[in-house]
């Protein structure tokens, strides 16, 4: 039979009768012939809740038992799912991540998936069964103990049981009915796309852009995993929602086909660095040992032997880069005179792989930037993405500003 994996995050399955409203949707694509494989999240703000109950019982907590408690939430969701499905006379079990099983990697509560068997799956589907019930966002580690994959784990875990079962399709079940060309609670010209390219997609969920998680999709770009994202409240529609998929099966590529932002970022500088062989990876490898997501990074021109290092990070990890970095000075490993971290900036970024072939796209970003009064403070590209770091205050009206100058309002 063709297989389908169909995942539904919290906010799909916050109540039970937004519960039995999924499980028609699965009932439907039971009904046109899929076994199908679903991924469900733990229910809305159940995960958060379960999180404070650790925290509040032991705040220096052993992360096995972290994850023990924490992976229950998607335990209850898939067990709620599997009955409803029973009560509406369709074949279907729950599975929780040890018993596929989902192995994963020692690392609790970040656990990254390295395989998973489809034997005892297939096998019930073998013996009649229609649905497969899963609980995302776990697994199972070498030792035997659960694991958690980190926040928007079930999105990872719907994607890698796509690649496994070779499925036909992983759609994505969320509260949002599509991936937009920027965030419409900005711009309400924000268009829906039909369709877009992994490539496109990683880097705005890389970005800022909530509709996806990253490592969800590094692994459907990997193994060729069709997505499609849309929403649960909305009524059924075979064409509804965006499909990520191969850049080749896009016929048309706009030079840009969204813009992403991300308020939460800081701008750190370090003043008069001795400038030296190796002094970048001086800098870096503390900040990467001290789990620092270093994005941007600018070098100026060395002078007297001395320069500046400018990076940003997003702006709940400044305390920990600053530890860092006064750490490795009092060692000797590195010497600069100062850090300076500016906390009131914000990310904006165009994204698009009709850059690759287009000239005058940055130039025309820079100079819409420019009209609206709006310095840049940093820059960094790539062969599909221009980011630039600007005060936070300017932020909405430069995205406005580039969606409109960008035409991404129309189709």
């Amino acid at each position: 039979m063709p297989l389908l994996v169909m995942k539904f995050g919290g906010t799909s399955v916050a109540t039970l009768d937004r519960i039995a409203r999924a499980a028609k949707r699965v009932a439907r694509e039971v009904a046109n012939g899929y076994d199908v494989i679903v991924i469900v999240s733990a229910m809305s703000g159940k995960t958060n809740e379960l999180v404070g109950w650790v925290e509040e019982t032991s705040p220096l907590y052993d992360a096995r038992e972290y994850d023990a408690v924490v992976a229950s939430g998607e335990i209850v969701t898939a067990g709620l799912m599997a009955l409803r499905l029973q009560e509406m006379e369709i074949p279907a079990r729950s599975w929780q991540g040890w018993q596929v099983p989902v192995k994963t990697t020692s690392a609790h509560g970040a656990g990254r998936i390295e395989d998973i068997p489809t034997e005892n799956i297939t096998a019930k589907f073998g013996e009649g069964f229609k649905v497969a019930v899963v609980a995302g966002f776990q697994g199972v580690s070498p030792e035997g103990r659960v694991t958690t994959l980190g926040r928007g784990g079930s999105d990872t875990t719907a994607v890698a049981f796509a690649a496994a079962f070779g499925a036909e399709r992983c759609d994505i079940y969320t509260d949002v009915d599509g991936v937009y060309t920027t965030d419409p609670r900005i711009e309400d010209k924000a268009r829906k796309l039909d369709k877009i390219a992994f490539e496109e997609m990683l880097e705005l969920a890389s970005l800022g852009a909530k509709v996806l998680q990253t490592r969800s999709v590094e692994l459907a770009m990997r193994y060729k995993v069709k997505l499609r994202v849309l929403s649960s409240f909305e009524e059924y529609d075979p064409n509804a929602g965006t499909l990520v998929c191969d850049e080749e099966e896009i016929v048309e590529q706009n030079a840009v086909s969204g813009v992403a932002y991300s308020r939460d970022e800081a701008k750190m500088t370090l003043i008069s660095v001795a400038d030296r062989p190796g002094i970048a990876s001086a800098i870096f490898t503390p900040l990467s040992d001290a789990g620092v997501n270093v994005d941007m990074i600018v070098q100026n021109i060395s002078e007297e032997g001395r320069t500046d290092m400018t990076f940003s990070c997003p702006t709940n990890q400044v305390a920990r880069a600053e530890k860092a970095l006064t750490a490795s000075k009092e060692r000797g490993d590195i010497n600069y005179r100062e850090v300076v971290a500016d906390t009131d900036v914000a990310k904006i970024s165009i994204v698009g792989i009709g850059m690759r072939s287009q000239a005058g796209i940055a130039a025309k970003m820079f100079d819409v930037l420019a009209r609206e009064g709006i310095n840049i403070k940093v820059i960094t590209t790539s062969e599909i993405k221009i980011s630039v770091l600007v005060d936070r205050k300017y932020m909405e009206l430069g995205v406005q500003a580039l969606h409109e100058a960008f035409e991404l309002d129309k189709g």
